[in-house]
């Protein structure tokens, strides 16, 4: 089958964490709880972890024959 569900997942996942990173570095006086911007952070997670399934999907794509 040509479906790679790492796709959906990567493009979902990267476009919320730049979202989420976005509203941190703007909001950032509004989104800190104990010292620490709550929002920025995890819309960088939600940013390494999309954009590694996107580098999944681009790699598992070149494997195939």
């Amino acid at each position: 089958m040509g479906l790679d569900i790492r796709w959906p997942i990567g493009l979902m996942f990267t476009l919320i964490g730049v979202l989420l990173t976005g509203y941190g570095v703007f909001k950032a006086a509004d989104s800190v709880s104990l010292g620490l911007n709550i929002n920025m952070i995890w819309g960088i997670v939600l940013l390494v972890f999309g954009s590694a399934m996107l580098f999944g999907a681009i790699r598992g794509k070149d494997d195939k024959p």
